[in-house]
């Protein structure tokens, strides 16, 4: 990695009120290290030392919003009640006090049953047509009334965010969750204005979010919507299989309000659409910007072999080269790139990467997962 390639992850970065030093987020990942939904000094501490390491941008682990059913593991933290909002602000004054910023992740996890537990909530787990995955019943179909509920609990959380001090806030769509059961037409087969045959109408429950959201935190804070064609259901699932399917289920969401589309891939240098462009053409985050003019961010094995999936299976993982990166950001095909397994091995990555130190880089060793660090 030459200086100057180095430096390409090293420019500033500006949207609306957030002003960032470098490219570089820290990927969202869930480690349910928060007994009882709230968070303490520990995860305090492990965010801090992402910032004091270099990171740009740090997105929290998901954290659910104020629903019966909202989480899938006891350990998942709540962005609500008394408890959990003061333990966040323990963490964004621990981030801020190191000199990074940081946006939580808000989550609602719909049907999905962890695959790290067998528990269950103590409520009906809710999504749009009582599915986990196409064909797969589970839990019950929410009225209309439980919709209303939840786009107000995404926009109370956000807006406790903003309260808090956060510098932004994402909003967890992707991954086959809640908002992404919406999306996706084999878990949404309703018939009402929140279901129907074509992408852009299962859009609308993202959208009312987006713009509830956007109403709660006014103008300027800047909104991040994390989205993947591919589910944990179904790893070769397509929302939109053409750019043209691809702008009528993103753009309106940006119309509602999103400022950054977080465009999460099992591999980011992937092309999206390689009958179009070939084999080094756009990657996702690279489509969606061209399609809907929003900033993007880019996430998929950034920096190791293997995914993140695979981690999870307990697969480990050796450091790669970061010229394919570097090139996409030359040409800005993306303006933000979100790194995951490779910062839990590793808080100082950012800040050896900067210096060019790749020999110095980590592995990932799946039993990293077993601590917060």
């Amino acid at each position: 990695m030459t200086a100057s390639a180095s430096d390409i992850l090293f420019r500033p970065f500006r949207i609306g009120s957030l002003e960032l030093a470098n490219r570089i987020v820290m990927a969202p990942m869930t480690r349910s290290f928060a007994p009882g939904g709230v968070p303490g000094d520990a995860n305090a501490a492990y965010y801090r030392r992402r910032a004091e390491g270099g990171v740009g941008l740090i997105l929290s682990e998901g954290t659910v919003v104020d629903r019966p059913a909202s989480r899938n593991d006891p350990a998942i933290p709540f962005f609500h009640g008394e408890a959990a909002l003061a333990g966040w602000q323990g963490v964004i004054d621990a981030v801020h006090g190191a000199g990074g910023r940081m946006g939580p992740q808000l989550w609602h996890t719909g049907a999905v049953q962890s695959f790290q537990s067998d528990w269950v909530p103590g409520a009906p787990v809710e999504s749009p047509s009582g599915l986990d995955a196409p064909g797969v019943a589970r839990g019950v179909a929410m009225d209309e009334a439980a919709i209303a509920d939840t786009i107000a609990a995404f926009a109370k959380a956000a807006a406790d965010a903003k309260r808090l001090g956060f510098d932004t806030v994402e909003l967890h769509g992707a991954h086959g969750y809640l908002i992404d059961q919406f999306f996706w037409a084999g878990t949404n087969l309703r018939t009402d204005r929140y279901g129907g045959a074509t992408i852009r109408e299962r859009s609308r429950f993202a959208a009312e979010i987006v713009a509830a959201v956007r109403a709660a935190v006014g103008p300027g804070f800047p909104i991040i919507l994390r989205v993947s064609q591919w589910k944990q259901q179904d790893y070769a699932a397509r929302l939109a299989e053409t750019p043209e399917l691809m702008a009528d289920w993103l753009q309106p969401l940006v119309d509602a309000g999103v400022d950054v589309l977080h465009c999460s891939q099992r591999r980011f240098w992937e092309p999206e659409f390689p009958e179009i462009d070939g084999e080094n053409g756009l990657n996702f985050a690279g489509w969606a910007k061209k399609l809907t003019g929003a900033a993007t961010i880019s996430v998929g094995s950034v920096g190791l072999s293997g995914d993140f999936m695979a981690a999870f299976g307990g697969e480990s993982s050796t450091t790669v080269g970061l010229d394919s990166l570097l090139d996409r950001m030359a040409r800005d095909e993306f303006d933000l790139v979100a790194v995951g397994r490779a910062l839990i091995s590793d808080p100082q990555w950012v800040a050896k990467v900067r210096k060019g130190d790749s020999a110095d880089l980590k592995g990932f060793d799946a039993s990293a997962l077993a601590e917060l660090v």
